[in-house]
């Protein structure tokens, strides 16, 4: 049992009063270990503030999800009406709802632009693998968040946007059509998927990610975070002064506390202006035909998720049985490579050729539409193992070869493109486009081990590089 620390009596009432709390519960403790005793590197810049973002949007979902979960009614038939009560009658409800639907949205923007600074700096670097395994398990549990919570006011995009993504599981090979009848809880999307989902969105996700959310904060300050600079300020060759304090590091309360709040203060103004002046923004964020009711029996002329699903949708979307020609050539054309460039036993050569013919008989055999599946979940489950594909000298964007920028840059270009193609109706050309988009978004990372090596980096520096402002 820890000591109980004393405290004058004629101090303050406050202080009495912390005193008596931290007896019981090591609060300042935890205040001084991830606040005034953390030290974090001094030369953030504007790239840092997502993380805190992502935070206080959710903060916002889980506050209006629970003001709206009290008038709102899991129900087929009463779903869209209550949602309806809800923007009409209850008082500030279309307020509350708003700021439901513009935090989804927002919290995307934030987690993405979180990530691709995670990207440009290698953040996934050792030692903070298992930081960023946990942010892609957040952001893997947030998407499933989203889908489900689009499904709750019941209007046509809800309705059938649920019925199109849920049957593709129907196309996974033995347990797909079992699969998505579990999902669904009936044969078609209806009462049952309703409330299934619901008590997943409003209980099961969000533990699952305040857990994984606490993990992730745990890991970054057990490790440290990373920099700009990508130098590590906590090693045990870092510049430290007389108390074991590193000489690059400042304490993240008051410094980044403060810098946290501007860049709070500059989201909120943006957040509330959406929110008053754009809450649909131009239907990307509630879409029209969200607001007609569920409709079984008329589908709406173009079906498509949310922007934020819509790169996915789009690799789906891609995969055609003309599609596989091409992957079945990638999966040949690397085999090939491999056993002819690569020094390995002849023996495991036969095994990498084999098991490339057994892939193309397994390509040309089960429908293109389960390989769509695969490669639309593949696309994010592969983000899980960026830490160990890249293999370059450097962590940061700025000690890498200049025509690494370019590469990161020609990424996100080509993840926006997609985006964009899947709000759009499908074409040959869009089709033709999302194709080579879906090629250089794998080779992008499939292909990291070898060109991530390439080119001449510049020396890093000892210690991080700052100028005060």
């Amino acid at each position: 049992m820890a000591e109980m620390k004393e405290i004058s009596p004629n101090a303050p009432v406050a202080d009495k009063l912390l005193n008596w709390v931290d007896n019981r519960f090591p609060l300042s403790k935890l205040v001084k270990e991830h606040m005034s005793e953390y030290y974090a590197p001094k030369n953030f810049n504007f790239w840092y503030i997502f993380g805190s973002l992502a935070m206080l949007v959710l903060v916002i979902q889980i506050v209006t999800g629970i003001f709206l979960v009290m008038h709102y009614k899991p129900d087929a038939a009463l779903a869209f009406g209550s949602v309806e009560y809800i923007m009409r009658d209850v008082p500030w409800g279309w307020l509350v709802r708003y700021m439901h639907s513009t935090g989804a949205s927002a919290f995307f923007v934030v987690v993405y632009l979180h990530m691709f600074r995670g990207l440009i700096y290698g953040s996934y670097r050792k030692p903070r693998e298992l930081v960023w395994i946990f942010g892609c398990a957040i952001f893997l549990c947030l998407m499933a968040e989203a889908f489900m919570g689009y499904l709750l006011p019941w209007g046509q995009m809800s309705y059938w946007g649920a019925q199109v993504i849920v049957n593709l599981f129907a196309a996974i090979p033995f347990v797909g059509p079992d699969l998505a009848l579990l999902i669904r809880g009936d044969y078609v999307v209806g009462d049952a998927t309703l409330n299934r989902f619901f008590s997943f969105h409003v209980i099961a996700v969000p533990l699952v990610l305040l857990g994984l959310v606490a993990a992730h904060i745990i890991a970054l300050h057990e490790v440290g975070s990373n920099n700009p600079d990508g130098v590590e300020i906590k090693g045990p060759n870092a510049p430290k002064d007389a108390q074991g304090h590193p000489l690059d590091g400042v304490p993240f309360h008051p410094y980044y506390s403060v810098h946290d709040i501007y860049g709070v203060s500059l989201f909120l103004m943006v957040f509330s202006a959406i929110i008053f002046f754009a809450p649909e923004f131009g239907g990307y964020f509630l879409e029209y035909n969200n607001f007609i009711p569920a409709d079984p029996l008329k589908t709406p002329a173009h079906i498509a998720p949310v922007w934020y699903f819509t790169p996915y949708y789009s690799m789906l979307r891609a995969i055609t049985s003309e599609m596989m020609y091409a992957l079945i050539a990638c999966v040949l054309g690397a085999a090939i490579f491999s056993a002819l460039k690569l020094k390995m036993p002849t023996v495991l050569k036969a095994v990498v050729l084999g098991a490339a013919v057994a892939i193309t008989a397994m390509m040309l055999a089960i429908d293109a539409k389960f390989w769509g599946v695969l490669v639309m979940g593949g696309a994010v489950v592969i983000l899980f193992f960026l830490p160990w594909l890249d293999n370059c000298e450097v962590k940061s964007i700025r000690y890498r070869p200049d025509w690494h920028k370019y590469m990161y840059g020609i990424f996100v270009i080509n993840f926006v493109v997609l985006a964009y193609l899947g709000v759009q109706p499908p074409s040959a050309i869009g089709e033709r486009v999302s194709q080579i988009g879906t090629l250089f978004y794998f080779g992008f990372f499939l292909l990291m081990p070898w060109w991530s090596r390439l080119g001449q980096t510049k020396p890093v520096p000892a210690r991080v590089t700052f100028a005060a402002h």
